[in-house]
């Protein structure tokens, strides 16, 4: 069970590594906010709305899961994402597209500047490639996983360990930008990210392979 916990922490970490809104958001909020727990309500926030989205993959997905053609090409189709995207992650740190700002002007944020936990789930709602990864990578993922209501247990650990990789990200990014941060160990955060961007593509050939030797049984 301990393996569900860990791939599902270490997926979760390289998506959130990767700058986008949310952590724009959180960022930018972090610099305004009096409440050193910004960071923790947005990550609760985006929480609230990835438990959500689990529960109702698995209600909408669940009679697609007797289903052997659908197993077998989600398995490849998530696979092959994963590849994409850890190949992307290693490519674009070698090419410095990887940078934190911590200067975030106003019009950097748009549309909504409120309340730190609407603000999470705000952000994650609105970013097109979050609803796309969910529809395809995260549901290869629990499928192989065996994330689903019949094993609760797994299913608990697969939403805490993903949960925890957004949180060691976000929330001491937030507190470093509250406290008076200004720039951050550029080396350390590449070779973190090379780290999971490398994991994710031996964990999509994995996938894919498994799927390929091991068909799943409808």
């Amino acid at each position: 069970m301990i393996e569900i916990f860990i791939i599902s922490f270490i997926v979760a970490l390289t998506g959130a590594l990767s700058p986008g809104p949310v952590l724009t958001f959180t960022i930018y909020k972090s610099f305004k906010s009096k409440n050193p727990f910004t960071g923790f309500f947005i990550v609760l926030g985006h929480a609230f709305l990835e438990f959500s989205l689990i529960i109702l993959l698995l209600l909408g997905a669940s009679f697609l899961f007797q289903n052997f053609i659908f197993l077998v090409m989600i398995g490849i189709i998530g696979g092959i994402c994963l590849m994409i995207f850890g190949s992307l992650t290693v490519k674009d740190v070698y090419k410095k597209k990887y940078e934190i700002k911590f200067n975030l002007k106003e019009e950097n944020v748009n549309n909504f500047k409120g309340n730190s936990f609407l603000g999470g789930i705000f952000y994650s709602i609105t970013n097109p490639y979050w609803e796309f990864w969910w529809a395809v990578t995260g549901l290869t993922i629990m499928i192989n996983l065996d994330v689903s209501f019949q094993n609760p247990l797994g299913l608990l650990l697969f939403f805490l360990g993903h949960e925890l990789g957004d949180f060691v990200w976000y929330v001491p990014i937030s507190l470093f930008v509250y406290y008076g941060g200004k720039s951050m160990n550029s080396k350390v955060y590449k070779y973190v990210l090379i780290v999971c961007g490398s994991f994710m593509i031996l964990f999509g050939i994995y996938l894919i392979l498994n799927v390929i030797i091991f068909p799943p049984s409808a």
